[in-house]
């Protein structure tokens, strides 16, 4: 069964919103186009060249990765470099390229973390630093009678929710005016005349990534011609969104325990750790896949042990001894990130296949 690009790419960001990707990143549709039929997708951390070249020999038109392979603009086109040649034989073998990178390293649901954290046996999971600047408040003035079905429709498109509550408003009853001018064909009232309505405001909440799907259901149900609204920034954080995530291990561990438990449930060969100055158990595990030193002082306020990859030396020293710090590695870290995406795809798209790389693209290789 052929889909189109665009299926697979509204199935992963209905999980990852490419809103969520950071400023420095290159998520999306990086060779290919929308329209483009797509019958299997060969799934990876890195898409290099041996990866496009192994989509080529299994007929797979569509490479996801998690990292993107062009972060910056290409001046040149010259095979100079693994990028420039990756690029150029995805081109010429008409073989799309996508990459969901921070986007999904910033949800709490089915993102590159839970995946971990599911490996490790984590409970009660969220996340440990919330990103700002993700929620927004909708004022909304309606006339009485067509209310209920307005924030239906707002409520459809994803808006209310806060936390576990679904369908959360606040409205407040009052008189609205108005004055149709020439040119208006108004709902209620002839031009020239002034109007005075019982209106209802509603307001309600809503995440950013859900602005263009709120707002398209608030004009499509609402009655006037000409819809009064605000929309306002909030500065509160949405608890499913942000870096990081932090969770409780069903039992407690000692700290021996623990490490063997994480060598083992993320199948590594080894790993890079800096002890706690006490010997108490580890109950509460902070994670962060990729590169996480950034976090340690977060993890350090409210975990026993933080995983997480690319920890410079010095960064060893900012746990004060407090804190388990466990630098397992980035690929390491990450692998199983496309076990994650076979997962969203096969729910929303039962028949489309999906197979996972064999190429390893781990640039670090361990000398024993």
């Amino acid at each position: 069964m052929a889909f189109k690009i665009r299926d697979i790419v509204n199935a992963l960001e209905a999980v990852a919103p490419s809103s969520l990707q950071e400023a420095y990143d290159n998520s999306g549709l990086l060779v290919g186009q929308m329209d483009q039929e797509v019958q299997q997708a060969l799934l990876c951390l890195d898409c290099t060249e041996e990866v496009v070249q192994e989509a080529i020999d299994k007929h797979c038109q569509l490479v996801i990765a998690h990292h993107p392979i062009v972060f910056s603009g290409l001046k040149r086109f010259n095979s100079s470099n693994y990028v420039q040649r990756c690029i150029e034989l995805a081109i010429r073998n008409k073989v799309a390229i996508y990459a969901i990178h921070t986007n999904l390293d910033n949800v709490l649901q089915g993102g590159v973390n839970a995946k971990i954290a599911e490996r490790l046996g984590l409970v009660n999971g969220r996340i440990l630093q919330p990103m700002p600047g993700q929620m927004l408040r909708l004022d909304v003035y309606v006339p009485k009678e067509n209310a209920d079905e307005l924030e239906s429709a707002l409520f459809d498109a994803g808006a209310g929710q806060v936390g576990a509550y679904s369908e959360c408003r606040f409205a407040i009853d009052g008189s609205g005016s108005f004055t149709p001018g020439e040119g208006s064909d108004p709902y209620l009232g002839s031009q020239g005349v002034r109007e005075f309505v019982a209106e209802r405001q509603v307001s309600v909440v809503l995440p950013a990534s859900l602005r263009s799907a709120v707002l398209s259901a608030m004009y499509k149900h609402h009655p006037y011609e000409e819809v009064a609204h605000h929309l306002w920034a909030l500065d509160n954080a949405h608890p499913d969104f942000g870096a990081g995530l932090v969770g409780e291990l069903p039992q407690a561990m000692s700290e021996s325990e623990f490490l063997a438990h994480l060598k083992s449930s993320m199948d590594l060969h080894n790993f890079r750790y800096t002890p706690r100055k006490h010997n108490g158990p580890i109950k509460t595990v902070a994670l962060c896949g990729g590169a996480g030193s950034f976090l340690i002082k977060k993890a350090r306020a409210c975990a026993d042990a933080y995983v997480t990859a690319d920890v410079k030396y010095h960064e060893f020293f900012d746990t004060e001894k407090e804190l388990l710090l466990c630098d397992i590695g980035h690929f390491e870290s990450e692998r199983f990130t496309q076990e994650r995406l076979a997962e969203i795809l096969s729910h929303k798209f039962p028949n489309f296949a999906t197979l996972f790389t064999q190429t390893n693209t781990n640039p670090v290789r361990y000398y024993l």
